[in-house]
């Protein structure tokens, strides 16, 4: 954990269970990003989250930039930095591998997520109920009002796939797809274990944390990653320090330089503390 101190470090948050809780950020998460950026550092959120899923709540910290679609996005001070699509022949084929097996899914791009009205209606049995709070309410419907119902699913540009059931071995439908795209286990448990995000084989969060840092002249090792889901190894593999949510995988945890605590807990503020940042 040697920062080089003659340059800014980059912190990249991954958002759901690191930084907010289920679409929630905690009040001392808030501050403390403040905080970071007040003494020189870049916050930017690194999340697998389309960029048209981003709620209002999760950047109300301030942020230097955004890492979205698990890496195929980046957006630093409102540009666009890169944003990597599938190609057509790639999405149309996943989309008839996907049919054929009766998945459930959504088709994630940075303006939309376009699906079938069957996923919508799943949706519609996950919302929050009526003792959720106003913020997890609003957060809800930033995501759910991000969701486009269509008939020609493999029409539309796809940054990445959401399934939420694959209606198969996901390896198995992945390999039907083809070399182009990889997957990695869903971040939300409580889908099921035939869930996954199909994405390009060569796009991950870490290749986005390296496209931004790049683009802020950020130093290799004054880059700091906090994660907690499958879709987050890679980032925390490449980070030169890495913060890992307690409870995280072994291969995950691996990596850790900092535990922190989960959201509720604030855990971002200790470890934040710890590494001298705030």
């Amino acid at each position: 954990m040697t920062f080089a101190e003659d340059s800014h470090r980059a912190v990249f948050l991954d958002v759901d269970g690191t930084y907010a809780d289920h679409g929630v950020v905690p009040p001392a998460h808030v501050e403390a990003v403040r905080e970071l950026r007040a003494n020189g550092h870049y916050a930017l959120l690194c999340t697998g989250r389309p960029a048209c899923a981003v709620s209002p709540l999760l950047t109300a910290a301030g942020f230097d930039g955004i890492v979205s679609s698990a890496g195929a996005r980046v957006d630093i001070g409102g540009d666009i930095i890169t944003s990597t699509l599938f190609p057509q022949e790639v999405t149309r084929r996943a989309v008839e591998v996907l049919e054929s097996h009766g998945a459930t899914y959504a088709l994630e791009a940075p303006q939309a997520m376009y699906a079938s009205a069957a996923v919508e209606q799943l949706l519609d049995t996950l919302a929050p109920g009526p003792a959720a709070t106003k913020e997890r309410h609003q957060a809800w419907e930033v995501f759910r009002g991000a969701l486009v119902v269509s008939d020609a699913l493999g029409e539309h540009d796809c940054a990445k796939i959401f399934v939420f059931n694959s209606g198969g071995l996901m390896a198995d439908v992945v390999a039907e797809i083809g070399p182009e795209v990889s997957v990695v286990a869903g971040s939300n448990e409580s889908l099921g274990e035939r869930t996954g995000e199909i994405h390009l084989t060569h796009i991950t969060k870490a290749v986005g944390m390296e496209a931004a840092r790049v683009a802020l002249g950020v130093r290799p090792e004054n880059v700091v990653a906090a994660g907690d889901g499958p879709n987050d190894l890679e980032m925390l593999a490449g980070a030169a320090t890495a913060i890992v949510v307690e409870g995280a995988l072994p291969e995950l945890m691996a990596h850790a330089d900092v535990v922190a605590r989960p959201p509720r807990d604030n855990g971002l503020v200790s470890a934040f503390r710890e590494l001298g940042l705030i």
